[in-house]
């Protein structure tokens, strides 16, 4: 980080450290008045801020723990302890900047999100680009002029005779899709071919790409559990302070002696070492390629005690191929071919992607699919010239043979196969000996599931044959038990469910793929064994944390006691309260390693 953006980041506090060190000059050579001034207009510059927090938070009757550094400030400007009222309004103004700091960090993610749409796009009009609208008031049925290179701003369909998409942002394929008139487009995604018409079918504010950012911010305006904790030891920790410090009043009937214990209680440890601690975790967690997206997940994680698995593509490989293709009808395969590959070009699921690739092999004709319809867990249908069709699962089959039906009859058959990860049977043997609870979920025939579950050795509830929603109350079932509950997947198709449980995971090849957006803690790449670094992480994390607090209070309530006994002066307290603040935050930045 460029020393200039630090300087900027911490410009008050620098400005106050100035200050006092003049103040202390002059006060060596011209005496305690000027340098007085100057250390009361310290103080304020330091806590000015603090207290309009103080007097909203009162007007809302809400506690808040600067409560007591308030009461230190006053104390000390009543006692004329001009340079102990200056080096509280340092600690809170430092306090405050790296609070802010650390804050605009866990939002860079989000930043960068939004950063990939347009903010313009430039309409197409009587065959011709016309003029740059702004993307929030572009109406649906509108036409777009995409150029070579840019990201698609909307989602719509494409009015050009074809086009090339990079749709490595959505779906984590790094493989360009062709795309022929009519075909859906998605925002977010990126034009890397000729510049193509795009016919708007979503508002911005209902596009994909806008929705995946909704779901980013609201997950990062929540507080971690853990902050709210020390929210509440800090009302404790409030009641004690003022209780010693009553104390020290009664002991001495002198309001130095109880300056001195508001000084040292003046609580930055509990302001800033949970937040500390819980970044460092988030940059631990980095370092392994593992992304978490917002603070209260690595707290979450640490005290689950189930883990939900969907198989495909995350116990297994996730890369199904064709096992097996059967023609039961008088239709050329090649014809069969085209019309699935038309429809599913359309779909972001791995069994789509599989026939696809399929069908390109097999260089089959392009064609054109209109009226897609998609419905998550049970198929895909359309109409390919004029003609309906659909590919769903058959009957009696497990979830990795689907047919392809024109109208209700059969036409040909797929059959998928897709291979076990090699380390998911130690790492599932490892997550029982920590003592979860482990489950799949998947949309698979039980027997297939049971299958899975045999080779990996373990003791493994099994819930087959499952729609989305299917996931979802079971989720709901484990919660109401009194489960906390990761529930791992590999797509968007495992959406509903990851977002109820208390903790969702994604695998994902790429950073930006649309469920590494939406969830909570994403693998980048395919190890497995992410899972274990994640727990691992996370119990640490929180460990440092609480740890870090606790030292802060018992450090500070040892530090009260002697001073409510005047063995510790105010000016003495003030940097003994530094001394506390600096090893607690050196303590929690334990966690980023």
């Amino acid at each position: 980080m460029p020393i200039s953006h630090i300087l900027k980041s911490f410009k008050i506090p620098l400005a106050i450290i100035l200050g006092i060190g003049a103040s202390l000059v002059l006060m060596f050579l011209h005496g305690a008045g000027f340098a007085s001034l100057i250390l009361i207009s310290i103080t304020i510059l330091g806590s000015y801020e603090l207290f309009k927090e103080i007097i909203s938070s009162i007007a809302k009757r809400r506690f808040v723990l600067d409560y007591i550094a308030v009461l230190a400030i006053i104390v000390a400007l009543a006692t004329k302890e001009y340079l102990v009222a200056s080096i509280i309004a340092l600690m809170i103004s430092s306090g405050r900047t790296l609070e802010e700091y650390g804050v605009s960090q866990a939002k860079n993610t989000l930043t960068k999100l939004a950063d990939r749409i347009p903010h313009e796009v430039l309409l197409w009009e009587d065959n011709h680009a016309s003029r740059k609208e702004k993307i929030g008031r572009v109406a649906v049925l509108q036409e777009v002029l995409v150029r070579k290179g840019e990201v698609i701003g909307l989602d719509g369909n494409l009015m050009s005779p074809m086009g090339i998409i990079d749709e490595a942002s959505l779906t984590g394929e790094p493989y360009p899709v062709e795309k022929i008139q009519g075909d859906s487009l998605r925002s977010g995604t990126i034009n890397i071919g000729e510049p193509i018409v795009l016919k708007v079918s979503r508002a911005a504010e209902d596009s994909m790409y806008e929705k995946i950012i909704a779901m980013v911010k609201k997950a990062q305006q929540e507080k971690a559990p853990l902050v709210r904790l020390a929210d509440s030891w800090s009302v404790v920790f409030t009641f004690l302070t003022l209780l010693i410090s009553a104390f020290a009043y009664l002991l001495s009937h002198d309001f130095k002696i109880v300056l001195a214990v508001l000084v040292i209680a003046t609580p930055c440890p509990l302001l800033l070492a949970t937040p500390i601690a819980l970044l460092g975790g988030v940059n631990a967690s980095a370092k392994k390629r593992i992304i978490v997206k917002k603070l209260a997940s690595l707290e979450v994680l640490s005290r689950i005690n189930a883990i939900i698995f969907d198989k495909t593509g995350t116990i297994t490989l996730g890369k199904p191929t064709i096992a097996e293709f059967k023609n039961v009808s008088e239709i050329p395969d090649a014809r069969l071919f085209a019309v699935a590959e038309s429809i599913e070009r359309n779909s972001m699921h791995p069994l789509a992607n599989a026939i696809v690739s399929f069908a390109k092999e097999r260089q089959a004709p392009l064609l054109h699919a209109s009226s897609v319809q998609e419905k998550i867990g049970s198929g895909i249908s359309g109409v390919v010239e004029g003609m309906p069709y659909a590919l769903k699962k058959i009957e009696g089959h497990d979830g990795m043979t689907i047919g392809l039906h024109q109208g209700e009859t059969l036409l040909a058959v797929f059959r998928f196969q897709d291979e076990l990860r090699q380390e998911s049977r130690e790492i599932m043997r490892a997550l029982k000996e920590q003592g979860l609870e482990l489950h799949i979920f998947t949309g698979d025939k039980k027997e297939a599931a049971e299958e899975v579950a045999h080779q990996l050795g373990e003791r493994i509830h099994i819930q087959a044959e499952c729609t989305p929603q299917d996931k979802q109350k079971g989720i709901e079932e484990l919660r109401k038990a009194g489960k906390i509950v990761a529930m791992i997947g590999d797509g968007i198709n495992d959406a509903p469910a990851l977002a109820l449980a208390n903790v969702g995971i994604v695998f994902s090849n790429e950073e930006q793929t649309a469920a590494s957006e939406a969830a909570d803690i994403v693998f980048l790449g395919g190890n497995f064994s992410l899972v274990i670094e994640a727990l691992s992480i996370s119990k640490r994390t929180v460990h440092i944390a609480i740890q870090s607090i606790a030292w802060g209070i018992g450090m500070s309530v040892a530090g009260m006691i002697l001073a409510a006994f005047g063995f510790i002066p105010p000016i003495a307290g003030a940097f003994l309260q530094e001394a506390i603040d600096v090893a607690v935050i050196v303590n929690a930045l334990r966690a980023s390693r």
